[in-house]
């Protein structure tokens, strides 16, 4: 998938003429009371197409937390009851592009929502954690953001768009609203949705060990013919330039975005090859994998603390850029399929 070819005139006037034909501008937060004030300050210049789905996008922006996309998220073509959903689109440390749920804003708390929830049983205490894969954007879409963001000449700092096209939530708010979560399980809940059975298609036989991964059959990265797309893109996290591989599995019912970097290879979460997305732009049936097949380059770790979502025993040198993330090489180089990938994909062991 590529950005489209016309001007940030003809996109604009694509999207007004939409508004003008009746369409319904529905942004979650302060913009409620404006909606086109949104416009005003954020008109889109670009557009994604991806299935029934247009990606209107501003030129990209950056606050101290984020490098981000204004967007607004259409059906194509316009359904009879035409609703267009602003949302924000932003780059994760993994180098993966999201979509935000909702935000929390304090003098305690400052985060973005990362979408549903998944329930952990730790030291036989029940916990609830964000899944954040559920708001990465299509794998298809990804290297088109990225050419996006390598085109802007420069990146105008920006703290105001994020409060106003975004639900704000309280302090303890980890799950996503309802927006988010209802077409997920109005998806799921059709069994013949569900990838694998929706049991994991990726999984370890034993907690901390890497060398245990084991894939459901037909699962397995096709590195063979599966190959669809390799991407370029560039990273001072992690070194500068990298390569980007989306790999079918070998039943082609799943993706995969393998990314290497001059000295780490990681993957992000597998993805269904599924059509279906939300008003949020993002898939509505899930992969399940062993979460710690994606630990990405950089995870972040806090020595002596306890916390850490690198696997225990596997904790490399900290980030010369970001001290709260530290190398996840000792773990990813011992796992069979990112040693596969570098074999026969890469032509090298390390």
């Amino acid at each position: 998938m590529r950005p489209a070819r016309a001007s940030a005139r003809q996109i604009e006037r694509e999207l007004l003429a939409r508004l003008a034909d009746g369409a319904q501008l529905r942004p979650a937060g302060l913009a409620r009371s404006d909606p086109r004030r949104l416009l005003r300050s954020y008109p889109p210049r670009h557009r994604v197409a991806l299935f029934d789905t247009l990606y209107y996008l501003s030129d990209v922006r950056q606050n101290d937390d984020l490098r981000f996309f204004v967007g607004y998220v259409a059906r194509q073509p316009a359904p009879a009851r035409d609703e267009i959903f602003p949302r924000i689109f932003y780059n994760d440390v993994s180098l993966v592009w999201r979509v935000a749920s909702h935000f929390v804003r304090s003098e305690h708390e400052n985060w973005i929502g990362k979408g549903d929830v998944r329930t952990h049983a730790v030291d036989g205490e029940m916990l609830h954690c964000s899944a954040e894969h559920t708001t990465d954007l299509p794998l298809e879409i990804q290297t088109a953001f990225e050419t996006l963001v390598r085109r802007a000449p420069r990146i105008p700092r920006d703290e105001r768009a994020v409060p106003l096209v975004l639900r704000r939530g309280p302090d303890h708010r980890i799950e996503a609203y309802r927006d988010f979560t209802e077409p997920r399980r109005r998806a799921q809940a059709d069994r013949r949705n569900l990838i694998h059975g929706g049991r994991s298609v990726a999984r370890f036989t034993r907690r901390n060990d890497p060398s245990s991964l084991r894939f459901a059959k037909g699962y397995e990265p096709d590195f063979s013919r599966g190959i669809l797309e390799v991407a370029h893109a560039t990273s001072t996290l992690y070194g500068g330039r990298l390569r980007r591989f989306r790999i079918l599995s070998r039943n082609r019912r799943i993706q995969y975005l393998f990314l290497a970097a001059p000295r780490q290879v990681w993957i992000a979460p597998p993805q269904a090859t599924t059509t279906e997305l939300s008003s949020y732009g993002v898939r509505t049936v899930d992969v399940v994998v062993d979460e710690d097949l994606y630990v990405p380059g950089y995870e972040y770790h806090q020595p002596g603390s306890g916390e850490s979502q690198i696997p225990r025993g596997h904790v490399g040198d900290v980030s010369p850029h970001d001290p709260s993330r530290h190398d996840a090489s000792p773990w990813l180089d011992r796992l069979p399929v990112i040693q596969e990938f570098r074999r026969r994909v890469l032509g090298r062991k390390r």
